[in-house]
């Protein structure tokens, strides 16, 4: 039976701490996703609807952006997909007695597990200027208060569109069509604050800035090295793949900070052996690298690759281009240099070159770790070195893979949500529709921000996601969101973005995933771009949690009527009668998209083209694969201070917190823990278990500050801490980025810790 929603916020002022677990999955995970599922569902719902998620005539998982093979078992998710399903479909309602009882100023006071644990939303929700309480409104008067501040802005350049990575291709391809109808390319999205890096290095060395890998080239990898990421948490399914491999002979190699247990050990809940047996050891290899020094590790192992004469002669010819360059910065490798970066041992590195030598084909997996550093897209560029060296781009069982978060924030880009929009869409989309689209560069994430703070901003709109507590430096980015005219949120659920608004906000209330879509043509789907590039469709199958919600889609297109009128030359009313014709159009302007409609109701849907995997062929300037140079960084810390990575529990999915626990870290009942190494702890004088304040510095002198965290003891590299986001986003400055994306740089925040001042309010 569902239960009802906390009344109260758990207190979180004393987690306990147990050993880390050195297997995940099994017959816990099991547990533990009965255990949600039935909280939120209700044990006959959620059966009925877990039994849809991921397979081929069912819905797509609105947590992570993981591909399905051909074969689909019967219980085709992970532990934190059920989660996110659970709390879509959760019985829980947020309904106008709710707004009424609670003023935005307790909302503000909530944690975002509070607020994610009251239930869907029902009804479009409005705060007028000056009032304390959300109240109930007509979607009709909520699109005329839109059109109103869109339409009275001096420049349309003054409103930004932000999307998060869970909206479909449908809704995506509308609402950039919006904007820049609107006449502004202001649409900062999700990918801004993840794989942005990735995009732009692979952009540069390859020419596609996605992954080059299918799931079958990890199944055939002799060697998969998984640097600066955790799939037990944050991509279980691709433990799956992992195991897979691993029957098949493939070594893994994890290059990550913290060991995880995912990588150690993982219990498949699909087989005996996983429930019963003691599952699968995946490591071959842990090396636990310094925060920041990968670009280094995969330098050293280029330099090792030449000196052993180990290299695809034939490949580099043939494809790549400034080869020479590259060897003679590699060869100029300082081993002093690398052993500083990494802090790992010429033993170790030897370790996995003798592993690089060993492997016929190999896979690179990354994720954030690589991605959230002031050198991140140097540091994926010298990944790129490292593979064209042997010739692992292009043939099976090789590759770059980039692995995305969101479940369909790779698709988002594709379909055009991108405040840099390439020239060849832009002309597209001006001779599909007739309109001349802006060709200026509009705002990302951190410019949007700045935008905001400094009054060229005005109207912040969001499809989907947190975008306050997302962000970073969070006491900048509320401060510039209150300075706003009108903030609108596309949600399901409530979240702190709802908290902290301009003079006046809306939440506008959306289907879920889960939902059927019921539009004049009839029942609808909508499709979505997995990690790898697979497009397959979702058709969601429950009863809309309130017969007052709107589609996407249905969204984005009564608005576009509501802002131009008759003066749209887009069929924004067709659009929103049948998806069908979305399609199509997307079909005509986005490359791979041809015959979208037929191909994507085949059963597992397509895979769209990728140049350098298909053919060996390289769309970059030069048209080769590009070799690098860049000189090698990596954070310095000043003595006496650490460098912290933000990072997510177990009981979490990117800003959604499911509950309080991280059980593979030995984390329970609450999430103010920072983990330090033993020595570093005792050389600040915090015993395990002692309370710290985190104090970030940074170049503008500003004091950030996240106080009241439990020194929690563990087996992270001296000199490197970590702790969860969004509690730690306060942390990292606005204008600490990666090099070239711009793209926060939450691994390599310098901290110091201060005992507690009890006279500190």
């Amino acid at each position: 039976m569902a239960k009802k929603p906390p009344v109260g916020d758990p207190v979180q002022d004393a987690p306990q701490v147990g050993a880390p677990k050195h297997a995940a999955a099994g017959l816990p995970a099991i547990a533990h996703t009965a255990r949600i599922a039935g909280a939120q569902m209700g044990a006959r719902r959620a059966t009925l609807t877990l039994l849809k998620v991921n397979q081929k005539n069912g819905f797509d998982c609105p947590g992570c952006a993981w591909p399905e093979g051909d074969h689909r078992h019967t219980f085709e998710f992970c532990e934190n997909g059920a989660k996110a399903v659970a709390e879509e479909a959760t019985l829980r309602r947020v309904g106008p007695d709710f707004f009424a009882a609670h003023p935005v100023a307790d909302l503000a006071r909530r944690s975002g597990y509070w607020l994610g644990q009251q239930g869907r939303i029902t009804q479009p929700a409005y705060l007028a200027e000056g009032a304390t309480h959300y109240q109930a409104i007509p979607w009709e008067r909520a699109f005329a208060l839109i059109a109103d501040e869109l339409t009275a802005l001096a420049s349309p350049d003054q409103a930004v569109f932000y999307t998060s990575g869970r909206t479909s291709n449908e809704a995506a391809f509308l609402f950039q069509l919006f904007a820049r109808e609107f006449g502004t390319n202001n649409l900062p999205d999700c990918s801004n604050m993840c794989h942005e890096s990735s995009g732009s290095a692979l952009t540069e060395t390859l020419g596609v800035g996605k992954g080059s890998v299918l799931l079958d080239d990890l199944h055939q990898a002799d060697l998969i090295i998984v640097a600066g990421q955790n799939p037990g948490t944050n991509h279980p399914r691709m433990l799956s793949a992992l195991e897979k491999a691993k029957h098949n002979g493939a070594k893994i190699v994890t290059v990550n900070p913290l060991p995880e247990a995912g990588l150690e050990r993982f219990r498949n809940p699909q087989t005996p052996a996983g429930l019963a047996g003691p599952g699968t050891t995946l490591n071959d290899l842990h090396l636990p690298i310094r925060l920041g020094g990968d670009q280094a590790l995969f330098r050293a192992l280029g330099r090792l690759l030449i000196e052993a004469g180990a290299l695809d002669e034939d490949f580099i010819a043939a494809h790549t281009h400034g080869f020479a360059t590259y060897k003679a910065a590699a060869l100029a490798t300082d081993w002093a240099d690398v052993e500083r970066a990494t802090g790992l041992t010429r033993t170790e590195i030897d370790q996995l070159f003798t592993l690089v030598l060993a492997a016929g084909s190999t896979v690179v997996c990354w994720a954030m770790g690589l991605t959230q550093h002031k050198h991140a897209v140097p540091t994926i560029r010298e990944v790129v070195n490292f593979l064209l060296l042997g010739g692992n781009v292009g043939r099976p069982g090789a590759g770059v893979c980039p692995v995305r978060g969101h479940s369909n924030v790779q698709g988002d880009r594709t379909m055009g949500i991108f405040e840099r929009p390439p020239a060849a869409f832009l002309d597209a989309l001006q001779k599909e529709f007739g309109f001349a689209p802006p060709r200026a560069h509009g705002f990302d994430v951190v410019r949007a921000i700045r935008a905001l703070r400094d009054g060229d901003a005005k109207v912040f709109f969001a499809m989907g996601g947190n975008f306050v507590a997302a962000s970073p430096d969070t006491d900048v980015t509320e401060a510039a969101m209150r300075k706003a005219r009108l903030t609108v949120h596309v949600s399901t659920k409530l979240n702190r973005s709802h908290a902290v608004t301009g003079a006046r906000a809306l939440i506008l209330p959306t289907l879920g995933r889960t939902e059927k879509d019921h539009q004049a043509a009839g029942d609808q789907f909508v499709t979505v771009e997995d990690s790898m590039g697979m497009v397959h469709a979702s058709h969601g199958g429950l009863t809309p949690a309130s017969p007052h919600l709107l589609s996407e889609p249905a969204i984005v297109s009564r608005l576009a009527r509501a802002v131009f009128g008759d003066r749209s030359v887009v069929p924004w009313a067709q659009f929103e009668r049948d998806y069908d014709l979305i399609r199509d159009r997307i079909a005509r302007v986005v490359p791979g998209f041809a015959d979208f409609n037929t191909r994507v109701r085949r059963p597992g849907g397509f895979t769209l083209p990728h140049a350098p995997r298909d053919s060996r062929t390289f769309p970059t300037a030069t048209g080769k694969a590009n070799f690098t140079a860049a000189p090698v960084e990596y954070p310095k810390v000043p003595e006496g201070r650490l460098l912290l990575q933000t990072l997510r529990s177990h009981d979490q999915y990117n800003t959604t917190i499911y509950g309080l626990d991280d059980r593979y870290r030995g984390i329970k009942g609450g999430r103010r823990v920072v983990l330090v190494h033993p020595d570093d702890a005792t050389a600040a004088g915090l015993a395990d278990g002692d309370y710290a304040d985190l104090v970030s510095e940074w170049t503008d002198g500003t004091e950030r500050r996240a106080d009241g965290f439990r020194v929690v003891h563990y087996p992270t590299p001296r000199g490197c801490a970590a702790a969860y986001y969004p509690e730690t986003n306060v942390l990292i400055p606005l204008d600490h980025t990666a090099d070239t994306s711009n793209t926060p740089a939450a691994k390599s925040v310098v901290i110091r810790l201060e005992r507690p001042d009890p006279t500190r309010a």
